[in-house]
């Protein structure tokens, strides 16, 4: 049985199928989806209102909590985190 992959981390086996990046960015836009859940949560604030304070529709909120959907602005980030009284921090690592 021949095992190429024996030994290897998760990594390594997602760069040979040049899936990497594409289970980064979905990982972070779940982290994403998630702090802005729970943040929202502590605040109270219901979909409606976040929405309201984001100055966008409550489908576009949907899609920014959803954590399947990977597709999302720095400029609706930068909504969600001043309408949460929040700094949005993005860098390169």
């Amino acid at each position: 049985m021949k095992r190429k992959n024996m030994g290897s981390n998760f990594d390594d086996f997602l760069r040979e199928e040049k899936l990497l990046e594409q289970a980064q960015a979905v990982a972070i836009k779940r982290v994403i989806a998630y702090q802005i859940a729970e943040e929202m949560k502590a605040r109270k604030l219901s979909k409606t209102e976040m929405a309201d304070k984001m100055r966008t529709s409550r489908a576009a909120l949907e899609r920014l909590l959803d954590p399947a959907n990977s597709s999302v602005t720095l400029s609706t980030l930068e909504r969600a985190a001043s309408a949460l009284g929040e700094k949005l921090k993005v860098e390169l690592a």
